[in-house]
């Protein structure tokens, strides 16, 4: 009898009040413009104003590790809830886990979703690099060499 109300309770709760899953999407990466295919691709997913500029590759949501074929990864994110995301990724030429630099610049590509160049008047930030997922998307993003 007991097992009864279990399945019972939930229906009836579903069915009065109307309550619906919110629906999810899947957000499909192409990252295009690497200069080898050596290593990984560390690919960050970012859903919070805020979050970017993210220096120490930690405000993430999600993350991923990719590998590279023929100068192109590919990436997918599932599962999202709609709602503004950015996508931020490096080029891990060395596997060592980390964007490796220079004296001031990387040394190793890196790449934002929105963005086909950075500098002094154009810096990441999550609003600028912010899509809006209602429904399943694909976008491809440039890698950046400085």
């Amino acid at each position: 009898m007991k097992l009864k109300f279990v399945f019972i309770i939930p229906i009836l709760f579903f069915t009065i009040t109307g309550f619906k899953l919110l629906p999810v999407s899947k957000l499909q990466i192409e990252i295009y413009n690497l200069r080898n295919s050596k290593g990984q691709l560390v690919v960050l997913l970012y859903n919070t104003k805020g979050s970017i500029p993210d220096k120490s590759f930690s405000k993430y949501y999600r993350k991923k590790i990719v590998r590279i074929d023929n100068q192109t990864a590919y990436v997918e994110f599932d599962n999202l809830p709609a709602g503004s995301y950015a996508v931020n990724f490096f080029h891990d030429e060395n596997s060592n886990g980390k964007l490796d630099k220079g004296f001031v610049k990387p040394k190793e590509g890196f790449g934002l979703s929105r963005f086909q160049s950075v500098n002094l008047f154009n810096r990441p930030d999550f609003d600028k690099a912010a899509i809006e997922i209602k429904h399943d998307t694909l976008i491809r993003i440039k890698t950046i060499y400085l």
